[in-house]
């Protein structure tokens, strides 16, 4: 099977490894790639804002099925085009996406079917948000409208940060913003629960934690993700069944209701209390660094599954993990989320002995005359699978120091919160 993966960072890399060990691939591209999956897969070099030149190297090379990785292209419609020129695509379409691509649209749905999450407030200028912050409780968080890179989350303490917050997301920091929000601000602990969908049925597809913040002890200014592990601590039978019945579940009629299938990964950021389930957001692909974190953990075919939700029939499907823990720590470029330097050659990276179940999987690099780039502010993901985090964490540290790659830092305490040392 001919099978194309649409992207670049560290979950794109990630799912081509993963695809790569099915029997039933003969030829994998990844566009456009990254110096890692085209150590393991042909890269392409296209523009995947442009869906008819996507559609013309699809139809030319005759690949048979398409995974889309990241969430722009998702949010904008490349499902509804591909599936419109008869091309097997895995991933929910437009209309669909909305439950990533605006909050407010996944509040509202929210909102009707009984989800539990905070309260909120969509303001539709800066002078109505600053109404309403003026008579409003802290802290609270207050959250832009729009695809954001997981930055355009404002947690704030006090008035003068929320008022700043809206100056931002209205004066264009993330794009053209029409409206924003403002929620409470919930307390309790954050926890990643992902399930896979064919339309028709799904099946959940593990969990994980994720470190946000930029600075040790979860300090600093929020990133993409500088780390995770999985499974979650958080995870048991009866927190399942409520979000399951709570949240997955409800979403998913909301979703028949408006005509539509889901198809495709669905990831709910949960805050938990108590127990209980609070929806935060919902992201409609794999998250990144998480999809790193979990894919090493699958121990069935990838191909099969996600074909499998193309042609609905996923619940056919056994989907089968190993018995261990796994952790993902992410090595940036200094400066990262903020300024910092690009095509600054990564040293080492051959030279590195990496064991059975120790990954590297590249996110923001690129291959110029035999020598790998760092071009991104999240650089290269290191990932472990063991019996328990503390002995991945040593593991993944020791590579990263033997890479010795000054330009980069990372953060040395990513799962600090399940390993008691």
């Amino acid at each position: 099977m001919k099978i194309a993966i649409i992207g670049s960072g560290g979950r794109e890399h990630a799912l081509v490894h993963q695809l790569s060990k099915s029997k039933k691939l003969t030829k994998i591209y990844t566009i456009p790639g990254n110096a890692g999956t085209g150590e393991i897969s042909e890269n392409i070099d296209l523009n995947v804002d442009n869906f008819q030149e996507l559609y013309n190297f699809i139809a030319r090379e005759q690949i048979e099925l398409v995974v889309v990785g990241p969430e722009k292209p998702l949010v904008e419609g490349l499902v509804d085009f591909l599936e419109s020129k008869k091309i097997k695509v895995f991933g929910p379409r437009r209309s669909v996406a909305q439950l990533e691509g605006s909050k407010i649209f996944t509040k509202k749905i929210c909102k009707e079917f009984n989800i539990p999450t905070a309260k909120f407030e969509i303001c539709k200028s800066k002078n109505e948000a600053f109404d309403f912050l003026s008579s409003s409780n802290f802290p609270l968080v207050v959250k832009a409208d729009v695809l954001a890179a997981g930055k355009g989350v404002y947690i704030c303490q006090t008035i003068d940060e929320a008022n700043a917050a809206v100056n931002e997301i209205f004066d264009g920091k993330f794009g053209n913003a029409e409206q924003l929000l403002i929620e409470e601000f919930l307390q309790g602990d954050e926890m990643s629960f992902f399930i896979i969908s064919d339309g028709n049925s799904y099946k959940t597809f593990n969990t994980a934690q994720d470190h946000k913040r930029v600075g040790e002890g979860d300090t600093g200014k929020n990133t993409g993700g500088m780390g995770a592990y999985s499974p979650s601590s958080l995870i048991n039978n009866d927190l399942e069944k409520k979000i399951l019945k709570k949240i997955i579940e409800p979403t998913l009629n909301a979703i028949s209701k408006m005509n539509e299938k889901y198809i495709g990964f669905l990831y709910a950021g949960l805050m938990i209390k108590n127990n209980e389930p609070y929806l935060i957001e919902y992201n409609v692909r794999m998250g990144d660094p998480e999809c790193q974190t979990i894919l090493p953990l699958v121990d069935s075919d990838l191909l099969e599954i996600i074909n499998a939700c193309c042609n609905s029939s996923l619940a056919k499907q056994e989907i089968k993990w190993k018995n261990k823990k796994s952790m993902c720590i992410v090595l940036c470029s200094k400066g990262y989320p903020e300024k910092y330097k690009r095509n600054v050659e990564i040293l080492n990276l051959k030279e590195l002995k990496i064991k059975k179940d120790s990954f590297i999987f590249h996110a923001g690099t690129r291959k110029l005359e035999n020598k790998v780039l760092a071009i991104g502010g999240r650089v290269i993901n290191f990932v472990n699978i063991s019996d328990n985090y503390s002995s991945s964490r040593k593991e993944i540290i020791y590579h990263i120091k033997k890479l010795n790659w000054l330009p980069g830092f990372f953060r040395s305490d990513i799962g600090y919160k399940v390993i008691k040392e």
